[in-house]
This record gives C-alpha cells, sequence and structure tokens, in this order.
C-alpha cells in the first residue's frame, strides 16, 4: 500500500472518529473543526510513518507549502475539504505542484484527499481539461479521494 493510500486510510479512520465530521459546520465553527482534525491527523501520521511529511517547502523560495509530500514516491498530497464547493483550492494546488517541479523536485502523482462530493465534483469538464493538462504538459497525473462515510467503506467492502 502507498503512503498516500496509507494516509488516506488514516484521515478516514480519523473521520469516522468524530460523529460531526461529515456536517457541515460553516466559517468559524467549521475553520476549527477542520484545524483540530489537520493538528490530529499530522500527529497520526508522524507516528505512522515514523517521519513528518506534512506542510513540505517544495516550491522553491515562494513560500507556497504542500501538505504532504512523500519524495519516494513523487506525490503530493492536499487535504482539500471544500473541494466539492464552486470555490476550492483544486487550480491552485494544481499550480504548487507545478511550481514545486519547476523548482527541481520529482512531482509524478497530485493527490486529493476531500470530503464526500469532490471526486464527483471534478469529472466536469473543465476540470478535467485541468487535469489533462498538467499530465500532458508536467506529467503529473491527479487523483481525487473523497474521505467516505463508514456506510460507504462498509458498502464497498461487501461488494468486493
Amino acid at each position: 500500500m502507498s503512503k498516500a493510500q496509507q494516509l488516506l486510510h488514516l484521515a478516514e479512520t480519523l473521520a469516522h472518529e468524530d460523529a460531526t465530521f461529515f456536517q457541515i459546520a460553516g466559517p468559524g465553527a467549521g475553520d476549527h473543526r477542520t484545524n483540530a482534525y489537520v493538528a490530529e491527523l499530522r500527529s497520526r501520521a508522524v507516528a505512522h510513518f515514523g517521519h513528518d511529511f506534512s506542510e513540505a517547502r517544495i516550491c522553491g523560495d515562494t513560500g507556497l507549502r504542500v501538505d504532504y509530500f512523500f519524495p519516494d514516491e513523487h506525490t503530493i498530497i492536499e487535504i482539500a475539504f471544500s473541494l466539492r464547493n464552486s470555490a476550492s483550492e483544486f487550480e491552485r494546488d494544481i499550480l504548487k505542484a507545478v511550481v514545486a517541479q519547476e523548482s527541481g523536485c520529482d512531482i509524478q502523482n497530485l493527490v486529493f484527499l476531500c470530503k464526500p462530493g469532490g471526486e464527483a465534483r471534478h469529472q466536469a469538464p473543465a476540470s478535467r481539461a485541468f487535469m489533462d493538462w498538467l499530465y500532458a504538459r508536467h506529467g503529473i497525473a491527479v487523483e481525487i479521494h473523497d474521505i467516505r462515510e463508514l456506510e460507504a467503506v462498509a458498502d464497498e467492502e461487501g461488494d468486493a
């Protein structure tokens, strides 16, 4: 299992421990919940991997950081809970991957972890065009993974 898949598993496990994770809270309360979640995920990821791969400064001297970078897998991971919304960080995170690559970092994958709805939203033609361009011009493949509710995980395992 890749580190990206392991991080997705950690993220889903943590989400399933919080009965309010999949509820929309809005600005303020939602920001506090997200910050607490991200901090706990980072703590668990450090314990799991034995190294802190978060907040990687791989974009040259721009000051931009990616949420996680696994250099041995050439993979950036972005925690992008708002990806299901029309205004999200999707294009900005694509640009960060290009900047990192042009700064000398070997980037081959950009993985988004998002709340349910992000995968479906970015099957739209505009998003597909961005992903196709990123792969054609920079060789960076994009994956989008919804952090699934426990019922969805159980349904998938039952179908297997």
